[in-house]
């Protein structure tokens, strides 16, 4: 049976922490991991289907039409757009809005006779 002394477990169950403590310097304080999270939310992702798309397709994509995308999607997000279809350069990208993620991406040989489905915003950026 484990007794309790001032808030130590003598003998405490296997996986818990045996008196070892934390430095005071170790723990990120709250408000710095908040930005660092904020952070990367804003920042534009693409999934692993859409990276295949890019090189697959041999889509060109530079820094520029990446920070043009990724104000689009910021624009869209204002307007509460979930997913978006942003037509950028002959290129089309779907794009999840909440996610901040590019789900897929075609170039304009793809686009040809292609339904888009489960969007619910166009942009067409220029």
């Amino acid at each position: 049976m484990n007794r309790i002394y001032s808030n130590r477990i003598l003998n405490p169950p296997q996986g818990i922490n045996k008196g070892k403590t934390i430095k005071k310097g170790k723990i990120p304080n709250f408000e710095e991991t908040l930005k660092e999270k904020m952070k990367d939310k804003d920042t534009l992702k693409f999934s692993k289907h859409a990276s295949k798309r890019l090189e697959s397709r041999d889509i060109d994509f530079k820094e520029d039409d990446l920070k043009k995308l990724e104000e689009a999607v910021n624009k869209a997000k204002g307007k509460g757009v979930k997913e978006s279809l942003v037509l950028l350069n002959n290129n089309a990208y779907i794009v999840s809005v909440k996610n901040q993620t590019v789900i897929t991406a075609m170039g304009k040989g793809s686009m040809e006779d292609n339904l888009f489905t489960n969007i619910d915003s166009a942009i067409i950026i220029k």
